[in-house]
């Protein structure tokens, strides 16, 4: 097939489907989404229930053999990723390896989705709510003044949030099972660190055999007297404000004793993980649903797949 991509052109999408040893290309137009160019055989669709972001598109396909197929596309190619650590230094294998613990950031990497903005769309405020995060994004508010208007707008009843999870079930995202595979086999904990929601990570920390005390997330409070109506939220968890995933897992590394840990996630606030004393030891930035320059640049080590952890954890040679 004939590729119509070109190097660094922000108009245009690549997506490579990987599917029995061969990999297909498409090119998707940025402006419009317009497929411009895809696999014979393949049927394409694009979903609009999918968060696009400024460089990023999610996209459903069914193969020739009708396999369903959830894909990532991405303006950037991994060359413009200035200062970005692709490859482990000797020094990032050896904490890796010799780590007591992972803490994983959940939304756009222990999950392919984004689930505020999932549970906004499903209760019909997704626009509203993208629109708070752009501006909660450009810094002009505060993550607790953002976390506030948004679920303000969002107002989500436990009956709500009851029937989200009965239709949404989690997009773990590939390579996750055998990573906790591995993490376990080496006795290394795991903790999920989260400005999500723990009515959404607890029940799949549960499913993933991860205690449910090794989840940092917020609390979204009822009303039981107004048949579980939105009432507000904890705001003595740690993520629930500013610097607060920073401030987790420093309490984690003291209250559990730990020597070593390792951070790993998608945004700023994963990053930030290593900023306070007695913080995280390494931050693994991942890149799989959603690619962030600045962070990708702040990185001690950045992955496109969550294999390349659990390949690191277990071979010498990569």
């Amino acid at each position: 097939m004939q590729k119509t991509w070109k190097k660094y052109n922000p108009e245009l999408i690549r997506i490579e489907i990987e599917l029995h040893d061969r990999t297909y290309t498409m090119h998707i137009n940025a402006v419009n989404h317009r497929i411009l160019a895809q696999p014979p055989l393949f049927s394409i669709s694009i979903s609009s229930r999918f968060r696009i972001s400024s460089n990023s598109l999610l996209v459903k396909a069914l193969s020739p053999t009708r396999r369903s197929l959830t894909m990532y596309a991405s303006t950037k190619d991994q060359t413009q990723l200035e200062g970005a650590q692709l490859t482990p230094t000797e020094a990032t294998l050896a904490i890796l390896r010799s780590a007591d613990a992972f803490c994983f950031d959940v939304d756009s990497t222990f999950c392919e989705d984004e689930s505020i903005d999932e549970i906004a769309a499903f209760l019909g405020v997704g626009e509203q709510v993208s629109a708070l995060t752009a501006q909660a994004m450009g810094g002009s508010v505060s993550f607790r003044e953002a976390l506030t208007q948004r679920l303000g707008v969002m107002k989500p009843s436990r009956h709500d949030m009851q029937r989200f999870l009965n239709l949404h079930p989690h997009r773990i995202s590939p390579g996750i099972p055998q990573l906790l595979s591995t993490l376990k086999a080496l006795n290394k904990q795991v903790f999920l660190v989260s400005g999500g929601f723990r009515a959404v990570i607890e029940p799949l920390a549960q499913k993933l055999d991860i205690p449910i005390e090794n989840v940092f997330a917020n609390t979204i409070l009822y009303n039981d007297k107004d048949n579980g109506a939105y009432a507000g939220f904890d705001t003595t968890e740690f993520t629930s404000r500013s610097g607060g995933k920073a401030e987790a897992v420093v309490h984690i590394k003291s209250s559990k004793k730990l020597k070593t840990i390792v951070m790993v996630g998608d945004g700023a606030t994963d990053a930030e993980a290593k900023s306070l004393p007695g913080g995280a030891d390494l931050f693994v930035g991942y890149g799989g649903v959603v690619v962030r320059p600045s962070v990708a640049a702040s990185a001690d080590w950045y992955v496109f797949k969550i294999e390349d952890i659990t390949r690191a954890l277990k071979y010498d040679n990569l």
